[in-house]
């Protein structure tokens, strides 16, 4: 298929399902504004730590995220060029979208023999 033109079936599915989940998406949202700590990010919901890290790991295996080491904390922080490729990705989807409804309307407003 056309829109998978860089991207595996594989890694196709661990970025849609890194992006299903609200708390990933909001996660996201954060370390796109700045580096966080995972603890920082913990800080804001309720849920475990443990939570938290398993959702910043979905995140990293999609590589939406990078996490790196500062001492005893992990920082987090959004891979703007990973994020770019999904969203091209989306657009090749909906471009190969857009042009079937626009040749199923063309099939549609031919006039009858």
């Amino acid at each position: 298929m056309v829109a998978q033109a860089e991207f595996s079936d594989d890694r196709i599915d661990r970025v849609f399902h890194a992006l299903a989940a609200a708390t990933r998406r909001d996660i996201l949202r954060r370390t796109l504004e700045r580096e966080q700590s995972v603890s920082t990010l913990a800080a804001d919901y309720d849920m475990s730590f443990a939570a938290v890290q398993k959702h910043v790991a979905v995140l990293e295996a999609a590589e939406l995220v990078v996490k790196r080491a500062e001492g005893r904390e992990r920082l987090v922080r959004a891979d703007p060029d990973m994020i770019a490729r999904a969203r091209a990705l989306l657009g090749r989807y909906e471009d190969l979208w857009r042009s079937r409804v626009d040749r199923l309307d063309a099939l549609l407003a031919e006039p009858e023999n």
